[in-house]
């Protein structure tokens, strides 16, 4: 491994840490069964949601970035 290898590691460990303690007020039931039309309903999110938000769109683009070159770069 080498060291982008690791800081992919790190990335994705706090990137689920990070998804894992956002909050969801919308139940799983009315998602599958289609009773709340408002899925997608236009709410602004406000403080530490929306830091966690951007966060994980932030974690989640360096993710990517890390694998693609992780995978151009030459291993030992």
């Amino acid at each position: 491994m080498i060291w982008i290898d690791y800081l992919i590691v790190f990335d994705s460990i706090f990137l689920a840490i990070v998804v894992m303690m956002m909050h969801s007020t919308d139940n799983i039931n009315d998602a599958f069964s289609g009773e709340k039309s408002e899925l997608f309903k236009n709410k602004k999110t406000r403080g530490f949601e929306l830091f966690l938000m951007r966060t994980a769109a932030v974690l989640s683009v360096f993710l990517v970035v890390a694998v693609v070159l992780s995978n151009n770069l030459p291993h030992s």
